[in-house]
């Protein structure tokens, strides 16, 4: 039944809260699904098809302009990146998207020239990861808006989570950290400088981000990975949240940033530090690896052209610390989080 007391539309208030408060929020006033097999709190939602041990994979996420869409990105561009940023969150768990359901809030200001770009974009991101958009809906919007739904299928069992690291385990990347959040930070011109070359290269990970989705359902098949997170939140955020549910700490000892990101800090007195822990937009995986089975793993990745990178390890202390050569301090929980940055 409706609530007497619920404000209408006109008179709702800016409040000051986070992505995750009001994602906890939304928990709150929702009917949890009985027996769901993945519910909220990691990257997808999975339902339990109720054969074989076979589960609907689902996920979504919204790229809007003002808020995802940097300086010099086109609309091809964001079409594709509204694609990728959900094939992510399916390599995080080691699953295969096979369809994908688009709606477009769409200024009415739009060329027919700016629509085609978006749905090329929308083919050219769907493609690329062997899927196929298949329909949704559009509406008149005040901003650009692409909401991208996505769905597969896959084995229960083999769907890598992020509550199941154990201490002991190696802490690894599938890529270096850092590119993305200088070439954002470039972008939006404070006086920061690089060479041509440099630029070229932070800016083509801005405007062309890739998912891990090949080294995501190698290490699915690896059966070596304990817990998995998708990084677009930031390394330190996904540190925190693979801790937490896990009820383990790690120790980082081998920070994960790109040589380009480290000369861009260097010609613009930046913390190298900052660049690797606390950027976002980085579409790389996050996991623990079974030590036993870490050759298996890495070799899994390394078969489909990736690689595998240890960083530190998992401890049973709930800390998450950085490790500077001996002296360790604490890995603040902070990444990026809409309404807040």
């Amino acid at each position: 039944m409706p609530s007497e007391k619920s404000p209408s539309p006109n008179e709702l208030a800016a409040k000051p809260l986070g992505e995750h408060e009001i994602i906890n929020l939304m928990r709150r006033h929702l009917t949890p699904m009985p027996n769901i097999a993945v519910g909220f709190g990691d990257d997808v939602t999975a339902v339990d098809l109720g054969a074989d041990g076979k589960v609907a994979v689902l996920k979504t996420d919204m790229l809007v302009a003002k808020t995802d869409v940097p300086d010099g990105m086109t609309l091809w561009q964001a079409a594709r990146k509204a694609v990728i940023m959900n094939v992510s969150d399916f390599a995080a768990k080691g699953a295969q998207p096979q369809v994908a359901l688009v709606s477009l809030g769409l200024p009415r200001s739009l060329s027919p020239e700016g629509l085609a770009a978006i749905a090329d974009g929308l083919d050219a991101g769907a493609r690329e990861y062997n899927c196929f958009v298949v329909g949704g809906d559009t509406g008149e919007a005040c901003d650009l808006i692409i909401a991208v739904e996505l769905f597969g299928v896959a084995q229960k069992g083999k769907l890598m989570l992020r509550g199941g690291a154990q201490p002991g385990d190696v802490l690894a990347v599938t890529g270096l950290f850092g590119l993305q959040t200088a070439g954002l930070l470039l972008r939006q011109n404070r006086g920061f400088v690089a060479s041509i070359e440099l630029s070229r290269e932070l800016l083509d990970s801005v405007y062309m981000p890739h998912a891990r989705l090949a080294e995501g359902l190698a290490l699915s098949g690896s059966g070596a990975v304990s817990a998995s997170i998708d990084s677009s939140d930031g390394l330190a955020w996904c540190l925190h949240e693979l801790s937490e549910q896990g009820r383990v700490g790690f120790e980082v000892s081998d920070l994960p940033l790109a040589a380009e990101a480290e000369e861009f800090a260097h010609l613009n007195g930046l913390e190298t530090t900052d660049l690797a822990l606390y950027g976002g937009e980085e579409y790389e995986l996050v996991l623990t690896v079974k030590p036993d089975l870490w050759r298996k793993a890495a070799a899994a990745v390394n078969a489909v052209g990736g690689k595998l990178i240890p960083i530190g390890k998992t401890t049973a202390d709930k800390h998450v610390l950085l490790d500077e050569g001996g002296k360790k301090r604490e890995i603040v929980a902070r990444g990026y989080e809409h309404f807040k940055d």
